[in-house]
Parts: C-alpha cells; structure tokens; sequence
C-alpha cells in the first residue's frame, strides 16, 4: 500500500510541472521536484521489490535520476524528455500493480483511481512548492502560485465526483446505518479529513494567495497537504475493503 502512495505521488508531482515554465520557474525548482520523485521511487522500490510494480518503477527511478542531473545543468529540452518517460514508466506501475482487495476491481476502475489520486496528491504537494519558492525569489510572479492552485480545485472536484460514484455503488448492496461494518466508521473520516478539509482550507489558500500574502498562502497549503495525505491513505484502505475508490 505504502509503495502505491510513492507511486501516487511521484507521478502527481511530475505531472504537475506540465503546467509551469522553466522561463518563469528557475530550473532549481525542477531539479527539487525530480530529486523528491527519486527518493519516493527509492521507496517504492523497496516496498514494492518483490511484486509486479518492480521493473516500471525501477525504471522511473533511473528517469528521476537521470532528469535531475538534466535539470541541474538546465538542460530543459532533455529534462522534459525524462519527464516523459519517467511518467510512462510509472504509469505502467499502475498497470501492472496487483490488486489489493477481494474483489479484483477492473483495471480501468483501479486505473481512473490511481491518476485522480496521483493528481490531487501531486498538485497540493506542487502547490506548496511553489509557494516556498516566494522566499527565495520574492520578485516571482504570481501566476505559477495562482495555476497550481486552480489545479488543486480540479483535482480534488474530480477526485470528489470519482469518491462520490463509488459511494453510490457501494451504498447499492450495504447500508450507512449499519454501524458493524467498519466501512462505514471509516467514511466520515475520509470524507472530512481527505475533501472537505482540503476543498475548505485550499479556498483559504486561493483567497490569501489573491492579495499576495505568499506566505500565508504556503502555510495554509501545509495543511491542506497533510489532510490530503490522510485522506489518501484512508482511501487506500477502503479501496482494500471494498474495491471501490471511495
């Protein structure tokens, strides 16, 4: 389970960057982002190194590597080309990982799962990033802050609609008042802790990014990161007992 959150968010921080320029980010900030993917591939790697997810992930591991030295002598054209790659290779991690639950939910459902999942964790953790980059460059303009905080809102809307479908299915065949079935003790949480709280404090965020107060802005999007974490790895507990993404 730990080795799919790795994965999760490696391919999520690296998808983000699709929406920041290097002309406008120094390439420092990419170097940062493909050296914190290598430590969670390093992870996975070690969770995962006696299952299916083995060879992408070591796979990516190389990318991450290879892209940071890339990005460390800002070499942007091939630190893109590494970037690509390395989210083919983690994407085919989510292929090829075994499911976790009784159920054997269908690729396509564990698929649409993981890429919501990897997309809220990576775009808050971006986020967040991005807004410690003020510190060091206070003259940085506020848009990248603005983009990845629309993203987060996009996210974590499609996130919710994906959460809420199952929660239909699942509500199909079992019943909220049946307080014996431990899904139903655990909803409450994941539903506050992993979206509302996020959706709450991310507004707060946006609202304090618009006037400009950066750090502020940073510091509320620490929150919003830890509830996000929690609220995804309550999810993968769920997704175990149930098969659903909920």
């Amino acid at each position: 389970m730990l080795a799919v959150f790795c994965l999760r968010l490696t391919f999520g921080l690296l998808a983000s960057l699709v929406l920041l320029s290097h002309r406008q980010m120094h390439t420092r900030f990419f170097r940062t982002h493909f050296l914190t993917a290598l430590g969670l591939c390093i992870v996975a790697l070690v969770m995962g190194w006696d299952t299916p997810i083995l060879i992408p992930t070591a796979l990516g591991l190389l990318g991450t590597f290879v892209g940071s030295l890339l990005w460390n002598f800002e070499r942007p054209p091939a630190g893109w080309t590494f970037w690509l790659l390395t989210l083919a290779a983690i994407g085919a991690a989510f292929v090829v990982v075994e499911p976790t639950n009784s159920n054997q939910s269908p690729l396509w459902a564990r698929i649409i799962n993981d890429l919501t999942s990897a997309m809220l964790l990576g775009s808050i953790v971006t986020a967040m990033l991005v807004g410690h980059s003020y510190l060091i460059s206070p003259a940085l303009s506020i848009r990248p802050l603005m983009v990845q905080l629309a993203l987060v809102g996009i996210s974590l809307a499609i996130r919710t609609a994906v959460a809420a479908a199952a929660l239909w299915l699942w509500t199909a065949d079992h019943s909220l008042t049946n307080l014996n079935d431990e899904t139903v003790l655990f909803l409450p949480v994941r539903w506050l802790i992993g979206l509302a709280g996020p959706a709450f404090f991310g507004f707060l965020a946006y609202r304090t990014a618009q006037i400009r107060s950066t750090q502020s802005a940073t510091g509320i999007l620490y929150v919003v990161v830890i509830l996000g974490f929690l609220g995804e790895l309550m999810s993968l507990l769920l997704f175990r007992n149930t098969g659903l993404p909920l």
